[in-house]
C-alpha cells in the first residue's frame, strides 16, 4: 500500500511473480532500475543521482564485499537488489533516492535504533550515500493468504516489537506529522478535484487536530509510520517490518495506519470495532486508534486517487464517507 508519507518495495527475495531470485549473476551485473523509480527521480530533479547510480553501487559492492543478484522492479524511492556477502550471508542492498527532507536519514536512523527488533536488521549503512545493507527476509504478509483477523494481529504485534523510547534522536513528532497530514489532505483534495465530500475532509482535519493536541513526549515512542501487509515480511518463525518512516509518536499512530484499509462494507456494520479490538490487544486507546485511522484513510485515499490507483483509492474514500457519518 502507498501511504501519504512514503512507500517502498518489500525487502525479500520474492519478486512480483513470486519466484525466488537467482544467484548465478556475475559480480557487477547491469542495474535494473524500475520505470517508476526512474520517472520519480527525473520528476524530483534527481537525474544526476540516476546517472551516478551504477558507479555508486559498484563502490558499495567493493566496500561491503558484495555480490549482487536480481534487482527489484517495484521500488519508487530506492534502488533495491539482492546481494550476498563474501561470507555467504544473504542480504539486500538498498540505495535511497535523495529527498528534499530528511526521510533518508530517518529511515537509516530508525532501523539502527530498532536494531533488528521488529524491523529488518542493518548489516551495514552509509548515510552520506543513502545506502543500507539489510538482512534478507521472506515473503510479505500480503502473499500468505491468511485470514484478515490474523493478518491484523500479526501487523499489530510486529509493530509493538519496534516501539521503544526515542527522545532526543531527532525524529519528527506525531504532532508534526498530524499537522503535515492536515495540509496534505486539504491541498490534495483540491488538486484532485474534490473526489470526496467536504464532510470527510472536515472529519479527518478534526481527528488530526485532537491527536496533535494529545501528543505527549513522555508517552511517545519510535513508531514505524507505515505498517501495511507489504511492509511486514517473514523472518524465520516470525515477521519483521521494512521501510520505516520513523516518527516519535503515540503508539496508536501505527495501529491507526493498520486500520486505514478497512473496507466500506465492514465500516457500515461497526466502524469502530477493529479499533476496539486493537486497543484490547495492546492496551492502547481505542479513540486515538480510530482518529489516526480516519486521518490516514483520507490522506492515503486521496493520494491513491491522484496516482490513478483504482479502485483502491475510491474504496478508501468510500470507507471514509462512512466513518465521517
Amino acid at each position: 500500500m502507498v501511504s501519504a508519507s512514503s512507500q517502498e518495495c518489500a525487502l525479500s527475495p520474492w519478486g512480483i511473480d513470486g519466484t525466488e531470485g537467482l544467484w548465478s549473476n556475475p559480480p557487477m551485473v547491469a542495474l535494473l532500475v524500475s520505470s517508476a523509480l526512474r520517472e520519480k527521480a527525473i520528476a524530483a530533479g534527481a537525474q544526476a543521482w540516476l546517472d551516478a547510480l551504477p558507479d555508486l553501487v559498484a563502490q558499495l559492492e567493493t566496500e561491503w564485499s558484495l555480490r549482487l543478484g536480481a534487482s527489484f522492479t517495484t521500488g519508487t524511492e530506492a534502488f533495491v537488489a539482492e546481494a550476498r556477502r563474501s561470507d555467504g550471508t544473504p542480504a539486500v542492498l538498498k540505495v535511497l533516492m535523495p529527498q528534499e527532507d530528511d526521510s533518508v536519514l530517518r529511515e537509516i536512523k530508525a532501523l539502527r535504533l530498532a536494531d533488528g527488533r521488529g524491523c529488518a536488521q542493518v548489516l551495514a549503512s552509509d548515510e552520506r550515500k543513502g545506502a543500507l545493507l539489510l538482512e534478507r527476509l521472506g515473503r510479505p504478509l500480503a502473499a500468505l493468504g491468511l485470514p484478515e483477523s490474523q493478518r491484523r494481529d500479526i501487523m499489530c504485534r510486529t509493530a509493538q516489537r519496534m516501539w521503544r523510547p526515542a527522545s532526543g534522536h531527532g525524529f519528527p513528532t506525531g504532532a508534526e506529522k498530524g499537522a503535515w497530514l492536515q495540509r496534505f489532505i486539504v491541498k490534495t483534495w483540491e488538486d484532485a478535484g474534490r473526489p470526496c465530500s467536504a464532510r470527510v475532509v472536515d472529519h479527518a482535519w478534526a481527528a488530526a487536530e485532537r491527536r496533535i493536541a494529545a501528543h505527549d513526549e513522555a508517552r511517545a515512542v519510535l513508531v514505524h509510520g507505515d505498517v501495511h501487509e507489504f511492509n511486514v515480511l517473514e523472518a524465520g518463525e516470525g515477521f519483521k517490518l521494512v521501510d520505516p518512516d520513523g516518527l516519535l509518536a503515540e503508539p496508536e499512530y501505527d495501529l491507526g495506519v493498520i486500520l486505514r484499509e478497512d473496507p466500506p462494507e465492514q465500516m457500515r456494520v461497526d466502524p469502530r470495532r477493529n479499533a476496539r479490538e486493537l486497543a484490547s490487544l495492546t492496551g492502547c486507546g481505542a479513540d486515538a486508534i480510530w482518529e489516526w485511522s480516519a486521518v490516514e484513510r483520507v490522506s492515503t485515499g486521496l493520494l491513491l486517487v491522484t496516482m490513478s490507483m483504482q479502485p483502491l483509492g475510491s474504496q478508501m474514500l468510500q470507507a471514509a464517507e462512512v466513518a465521517a457519518q
